[in-house]
Formats: C-alpha cells, sequence, structure tokens
C-alpha cells in the first residue's frame, strides 16, 4: 500500500535528490516550493506524512504544526540546516514528528527517515486514542455509577467509607457525605440481628487479598422501616489503584419478601396458616435431639382428630368446614404457649408439640383446657356448629430417635381415645401399639376379604306377634374368616367403617339378599309375602349413586321392591337431614319400604316420626332389655308404639329374649318382634329350611 508524502522544498537540487532516494520505495512524493502552495495542497488531498524544509520563502515549515483541525498535529517532519537545532527541538514540543539536519546524505536516506516518523505517527495516535478510549471508559462507568440502582461504596482497611456513590442516597435514604468516614462493621444501621455477622464477614474479607463474598443483610432506611441488601465485597486492599473494599450493593426487599413468603407457604397449611407437616417434623427433630442431649428436658406431642367433622363437611359444605376448620386452628392457638408449635397435617388432624414442660401435668393441663374450648360452640354464617376432639398423647422420651415414631404412637393413642367414646384423651402405651398392628392387620384382612367376597348373610326372623306367622328376616352380615371362622360383626364392622370398606360390603350384602329372596319365592310362591330388612351405614346412605344401583339390583334379579326394606338409624338419618328426606322419598316411591334402626337412642325426638317419609319403628333392644326391670323403659316403649301407630308405622320389638319381654310387648301394641326368643340368625340354607316349613301369611 503506497504512503503519500508531501514534500516541501525550495531547493531544486534537493528535490531531485529526495526523489531519487524514493523511487524504489511505496512512497509517492508530491512536491511543493512554498508554504502557500503546500497549504493548497494540504486542503486538496490528506497525506500520511509531511517532509518541509523549515525555511521556504514564504514562511517557516513549523507553521503548519498549527493548521491541524483536531488536536492532533499534522505528522511533520522538518528539515533544518546547520545551526537551527535550537527552532527545531522548539517544534518538536510544538508537535513535530521529527527534524533532520539537512546533508546530502540525510536527504538520500530520506526513505529511513519516513519510516521511522510514520512509526512515530502511529504509536502517537494510538496513545491519543487509548486515552480517548480511557476518558470516554470513565465518562460511561462514572455515569453507569451516578445512575445505577445499585450503589458501590470503597472501604478502606480500617472499615472507613471513602467513597459511596450518589445512589446509595436513592437506596437507603442518607446523604452521601454523611456516610463518609464512617466504619461500615460498626453501622448502627444494620439490623442488630446481621451486625455481628457483617462484621466478622468483613474482617475475614480484608485478611485474604483478591477474594470477595456476598451477604443479605438488613439496613434501616431513613424514612424508617427495614430493608434487605444484597452486598457483594471484594478486596481490592493491594492494587495500588483502589487500595479498598470495593462492596456493591442492592435493594432486594421485594426478593426477600417474595422468598419468606415462598418458604412460608412451604411450611405452613394454607388454609389455617399453622405450621405443616414439613415444619413439624423439624422442630420435632430439634426436641428429640435436645432430650438426648439432656435428661431433664421434657416435651409432649399431642395428635388431634375432630369428632363428626366429615358429617359437617358432608351437610353443609367445604367451604364451611373450611371456615370451622380455621376457627379451630384460632382457638388451640390460644391454648398454647409461645414456644409450643401447633401443626395442621390435613383434613381434620392437628398436632401440637409442647415445648419444655415442667411435668406431664403440664401437658395434662393444656389438653383439658384444649377439650373445653373445642367443645365450645362455633358460629358460622348465624348457625352454631358443635364439635369435639379425641387427642393422643406421647410424651418425649430419649428411646425416640425419629419424628415419624412419635407421631404413629400419638396417632394410635388418639385412635384408642376415639375408641374410648370421643371427646376424650388417651395417654399412649407400648400395649397400644400392638393393638394398633392388629387392627392394620386386620384391615389388610378385611379389604382381602372383600375382593374375595368371604362375606355371607345370616337371616334372623321377624315374627308377627299376634298371629307366631314369619312375616321377614333380618339380614345380618358374617365373615366367613379362612382361618378364625365365621366372625360377627363386632369383630371387623368398626374397622371397615374407618377403612371406608362398609360401603364394599353394603353392596355384597344386599345382592347376596336379592339372589336370596330368588331361591325363596322359585321354592314357595307365598313367600312373594317376606320382605328382608337390610342394614345401611350413614356412609352408604349418602353415596351420590344409592337410588340408581338399587333399582339396577332390583332388576337385574327380577326382585320386586316391595321385598326389601332399608333400616337406618337415627344418628345418620339426622346427620343427613338436609337431603335424606328427599332420598327416602324417591326410594319410599319405587315400593322400597324403609325403618329407623334402634329407635330411641339417637339424637331425635318422638317428632321426628313425622318428618320423615318411614314405614316402620325398630325399638332398641335396651329399651326391650329391661322392660322387666325399670318402669320408665315400659313408659318410652308404650309412648314409641303408641305414636308409631297414631302415625300408620309398623312396631318392631328388638331383642326379645325372654317370655316376660314377649308378653309385655304384646299387651303394649307391638305388632312384630325378633329375638333369640323367636329365632336365632339363621345360615341361608337355615332360613330356606325354615321358609319352606312354616306357614306364610297369605300374599
Amino acid at each position: 500500500m503506497n504512503v503519500h508524502v508531501l514534500l516541501i522544498e525550495d531547493n531544486a537540487d534537493h528535490l531531485v535528490l529526495a526523489q531519487r532516494s524514493c523511487d524504489q520505495s511505496h512512497f509517492v512524493l508530491t512536491l511543493a516550493s512554498s508554504l502557500a502552495e503546500a497549504r493548497r495542497l494540504l486542503a486538496e488531498q490528506t497525506f500520511d506524512l509531511i517532509v518541509s524544509d523549515l525555511i521556504l520563502p514564504d514562511g517557516r515549515g513549523d507553521e503548519l504544526l498549527t493548521t491541524a483541525d483536531d488536536d492532533l498535529p499534522l505528522p511533520v517532519v522538518l528539515v533544518t540546516g546547520q545551526g537551527d537545532e535550537q527552532i527545531a527541538v522548539a517544534a518538536l514540543k510544538a508537535g513535530a514528528l521529527d527534524y533532520i539536519v539537512k546533508t546530502p546524505a540525510s536527504v538520500h536516506d530520506l526513505p529511513r527517515i519516513i519510516e521511522r516518523a510514520l512509526r512515530e505517527r502511529r504509536l502517537l495516535v494510538e496513545h491519543r486514542q487509548a486515552e480517548q478510549a480511557l476518558r470516554q471508559s470513565e465518562r460511561l462507568f462514572r455515569a453507569m455509577i451516578e445512575r445505577s440502582s445499585d450503589a458501590i461504596s470503597i472501604v478502606d482497611r480500617a472499615g472507613l467509607v471513602r467513597y459511596a456513590s450518589p445512589s446509595t442516597r436513592h437506596l437507603i435514604g442518607y446523604a452521601v457525605d454523611g456516610m463518609l468516614a464512617v466504619p461500615i462493621n460498626g453501622f448502627a444501621v444494620i439490623h442488630p440481628i446481621d451486625r455481628e455477622r457483617v462484621r466478622q464477614l468483613f474482617n475475614k474479607l480484608i485478611q485474604h487479598p483478591g477474594s470477595s463474598v456476598t451477604a443479605d443483610f438488613r439496613v434501616r432506611h431513613a424514612e424508617g422501616g427495614w430493608r434487605w441488601i444484597e452486598a457483594t465485597a471484594s478486596n481490592w486492599l493491594d492494587d495500588p489503584a483502589v487500595q479498598g473494599v470495593i462492596v456493591n450493593y442492592r435493594d432486594i426487599t421485594e426478593r426477600k419478601m417474595m422468598e419468606l413468603r415462598l418458604q412460608h407457604g412451604i411450611l405452613h397449611d394454607t388454609l389455617t396458616g399453622l405450621p405443616n407437616r414439613l415444619l413439624l417434623n423439624d422442630r420435632l427433630w430439634q426436641a428429640i435431639k435436645r432430650s438426648h442431649r439432656n435428661l431433664h428436658y421434657q416435651f409432649a406431642l399431642l395428635f388431634l382428630d375432630l369428632d363428626h367433622f366429615k358429617f359437617i363437611n358432608d351437610s353443609f359444605g367445604h367451604p364451611v368446614g373450611d371456615r370451622l376448620l380455621i376457627a379451630i386452628a384460632s382457638r388451640l392457638r390460644s391454648c398454647l404457649r409461645a414456644v409450643d408449635t401447633c401443626a395442621r397435617l390435613g383434613g381434620d388432624e392437628f398436632v401440637i408439640l409442647l415445648d419444655d414442660i415442667a411435668s406431664p401435668t403440664d401437658a395434662i393441663r393444656i389438653v383439658e383446657r384444649i377439650l373445653r374450648q373445642v367443645s365450645l360452640p362455633f358460629e358460622i354464617d348465624g348457625r352454631l356448629f358443635h364439635t369435639a376432639a379425641s387427642i393422643g398423647i406421647v410424651f418425649g422420651a430419649n428411646n425416640y430417635t425419629d419424628p415419624s415414631q412419635m407421631l404413629r404412637d400419638a396417632d394410635i393413642a388418639m385412635y384408642q381415645a376415639k375408641m374410648a367414646g370421643k371427646g376424650r384423651y388417651r395417654i399412649f402405651e407400648p400395649a397400644m401399639r400392638e393393638a394398633a398392628q392388629i387392627r392394620l392387620a386386620l384391615e389388610h384382612e378385611l379389604r382381602r376379604a372383600v375382593a374375595n367376597h368371604e362375606f355371607c348373610v345370616y337371616y334372623q326372623p321377624i315374627i308377627h306377634l299376634t298371629t307366631g306367622r314369619l312375616v321377614g328376616f333380618e339380614a345380618l352380615v358374617r365373615w366367613r374368616h379362612p382361618t378364625r371362622g365365621i366372625l360377627l360383626p363386632a369383630a371387623f364392622l368398626h374397622v371397615a367403617e374407618e377403612a371406608g370398606l362398609n360401603d364394599s360390603i353394603g353392596w355384597q350384602v344386599l345382592e347376596q339378599v336379592c339372589q336370596q329372596l330368588v331361591v325363596w319365592r322359585r321354592l314357595n310362591p307365598r313367600a312373594a309375602a317376606l320382605s328382608v330388612s337390610v342394614n345401611l351405614s350413614a356412609r352408604q346412605f349418602m353415596q351420590p349413586d344409592l337410588y340408581d344401583r338399587l333399582i339396577q339390583l332390583l332388576e337385574q334379579y327380577q326382585v320386586p321392591s316391595t321385598a326389601l326394606k332399608l333400616e337406618l338409624t337415627e344418628s345418620a338419618l339426622m346427620e343427613y337431614n338436609h337431603d335424606a328426606v328427599a332420598l327416602l322419598t324417591r326410594l319410599r316411591e319405587q315400593g322400597i319400604q324403609i325403618a329407623i334402626d334402634d329407635f330411641g337412642v339417637g339424637y331425635s325426638s318422638l317428632s321426628y316420626l313425622v318428618q320423615l317419609p318411614i314405614d316402620q319403628v325398630k325399638i332398641d333392644r335396651n329399651f326391650i332389655f329391661q322392660l322387666e326391670s325399670k318402669h320408665h323403659s315400659q313408659a318410652i316403649v308404650n309412648t314409641i308404639v303408641n305414636l308409631a301407630h297414631n302415625l300408620n308405622l309398623e312396631v318392631v320389638a328388638e331383642g326379645v329374649e325372654t317370655q316376660g319381654q314377649l308378653d309385655r310387648i304384646r299387651a303394649i301394641g307391638c305388632q312384630y318382634g325378633q329375638g333369640y326368643l323367636m329365632g336365632l340368625p339363621l345360615t341361608a340354607d337355615e332360613a330356606t329350611q325354615m321358609v319352606q316349613k312354616m306357614e306364610l301369611p297369605e300374599d
């Protein structure tokens, strides 16, 4: 690439010599003999270098140094005569690249001189560009710092603030001047909880040049309140240009609050705001570890389950149930100390950790207070709700090594409290664990029994008390256990109910009854007058598809609906009183008869009979048992019978076992009776034989 050089020389011999010296080079010479001509040429084109005689006819060559538009002088090399060195040196100070003393040898050496001058020019340009870039970078950096939402401080080895960026005021509200020369590790604005940690981090940082550390801490804003700050500090103490710790910090309050809300959501129940299982486990771990270190430390774990809460949920809806849980959570908190933890595991299960109690008596006192508070009525939407709780208690001991062990035993004790009558507490004993394991094994066997159809039906006769004729049977479920033989409901039904198996067992019973009715009607046409009563659990009664499944079952076996009588307890009807009337009405419209079982021991008054579409009342066996010994039982039975007759309802006396009982219920006016005196529960084959032998009423 050619280099364009402007040569200004008024001596023709020197011009010829200069041209000759550059003939073999890549330099393109443009000649000018005066300063005016040179200026004209400079205005027309750009040259890479100017070589000018110092003394010209119309001036001096160093005058060209002042004609540049920018702060960089024109690239000029001056050619001087002997004795002009002092002038040439002055020209160098003014910006000339070089000067040479004019001799034939120096003119001959012009290409080398030009090369050297061009190198000097490139270096000068690069240096000026670097300076400009540095100044621009500094301006940009300062603008970024001054306008950044982040703040920067420089702290010296003693912890004194030497520099604080303007955004410091925006960040924490304090004037920059007020922060200078203030020790950062003694800042009164740092939260007391965080202050010592910040001091330790800073002291450790200044001992390790080149290291960095990032920390979060709280700072009091000048206008009040605490702001979360994320600060990154880098040790530049050994850098001569900095000699300090550079601290870059930003406001992370919103992010921190979001993190805390997320953390709260992870560790707390969304409905009640109570700690959840995760947080409870952590605190229970700490209590267990502390009990291992300190033999005098005592704590207790309470497992609380609400009684009848499911009925409230089913009857009034989950929104009401949720509001009740929130109210219960509030009452539980009011019963506890600040050091205690009340957690919700889910549903209506709560677990309470009583921390650092003086004695088991203290825990019992708190439990009794909880039971009293929970039993008080709750008002929701103007309606009063009554509930109770069953509580299991486990006292912390160093034989526990895992929270799940304590939760398991507290749950077992709670179950024992519920079995003992609900609304009470039980303290865990090791024997309970064995009983719970037996119950769990029983539940497993029950699930297998449902799958294998191991349940069968026994039939207890129902007799017309005036004629003595068989009018029907009550279907009683039995479990044909593969190793234990025939089991009565008392051995398994409560576990089946808790495990949610009653519904499946109930449908197996209904299907067997329908099959048996078909057999009896085929063997004896007069058996068409018989009906079979089947007990429905509260759970089965309120299944959404109960009506459709019943009708489908009757149609499948072609059994008339009048042959089936459904028995429900008063408590089941009361729990679902909103929907019970509509469902019972639909069933009766299809010809299915309805009976209230165990009448007299439920929630209702006798006037309750008027409200429900029923056909029959079955007097509870306890009243029949006491007929011969307690006068008030006879009065109750007499009242039930009279009211039922007035309402055109049939009356069945259950549990008739003696002739005296039979005589009394006949005298009172009961129409039907069942019990051991009239017939034990029979197998299907035995009941079939009875149907074939006994005289039946006309169809």
